[in-house]
């Protein structure tokens, strides 16, 4: 992924995102919305640095991959989530380089928002390999097994509570439970002038058929969508039954 990289564009990219809050839901609290969020270059320069801070020694960029997670509330829950996406990334062959808090203000939001406000962490993993699809494929594989594991494990529900909302070496993405005048308030990492992207993918979701919560926001891993799928459940079971089916020696783990 190549692009001149600016903390200038992350601010046009919230600009625009504000401009959004018109289509952007709430319910009867009025500073909780129905989601919002930004998708952004990985921006190791910041990172780089604020790693540093608390003890994580990143590679060079494209040699490791991040992503943010939400855990549920309950420390020991979130602990055992950690533990679990801990051991799936050991058994997949990579590297874990170290957990972040992710710095926050919540005074910024709605009290229903507050209510259920994950516990979050930056996940920071290495790459063995100088092969970066096949590392993007393992980060993928990360992310189903362990999500996998741990609705197994009965610690989570439907993805609410537990949710990587993006695990990648090209991209890095920060949503929530948020209004679009929120994201850049909410996030604290986002004000700060190392943060530097050469793409900026924002939205404001207004939710129809599902009940919002921190893990529906949008921007999605890999884009935005102007619209619900109205058969969800239907999709969803469809895909389900036709599991056994699908197989690639690019997964071989996942099944």
């Amino acid at each position: 992924m190549k692009g001149v990289q600016s903390h200038e564009i992350i601010l046009q990219g919230l600009e625009i995102l504000n401009k959004l809050e018109h289509r952007g839901a709430v319910g009867s609290d009025p500073l909780t919305g129905d989601g919002a969020g930004i998708l952004i270059q990985m921006p190791h320069r910041f990172f780089k640095t604020q790693c540093a801070n608390v003890g994580i020694h990143l590679p060079e960029a494209g040699r490791y991959g991040a992503g943010l997670v939400f855990f549920p509330r309950d420390r020991d829950r979130a602990e055992r989530c950690i533990k679990i996406m801990e051991d799936v990334v050991h058994r997949e062959g990579l590297q874990l380089l170290g957990w972040r808090e992710v710095p926050v203000n919540n005074m910024t939001i709605g009290e229903t928002a507050r209510k259920s406000e994950p516990i979050m962490r930056q996940v920071f993993i290495g790459n063995p390999s100088a092969d970066a699809m096949d590392f993007e494929r393992r980060l993928y594989g990360v992310r189903k097994l362990a999500a996998r594991e741990i609705r197994e494990a009965g610690l989570n529900a439907s993805d609410v509570e537990f949710y990587i909302c993006s695990l990648s070496a090209r991209t890095f993405l920060y949503k929530g439970q948020l209004m679009a005048p929120q994201v850049a308030k909410y996030f604290l990492d986002i004000q700060n002038p190392e943060m530097e992207s050469a793409l900026a993918l924002c939205h404001a979701r207004y939710s129809t058929n599902t009940f919002p919560s921190w893990s529906r926001a949008q921007p999605l891993r890999l884009l935005a969508h102007n619209g619900e799928i109205n058969t969800v459940r239907g999709n969803t079971d469809w895909i389900r039954a036709r599991e056994s089916l699908f197989a690639s020696d690019l997964f071989p783990d996942i099944k």
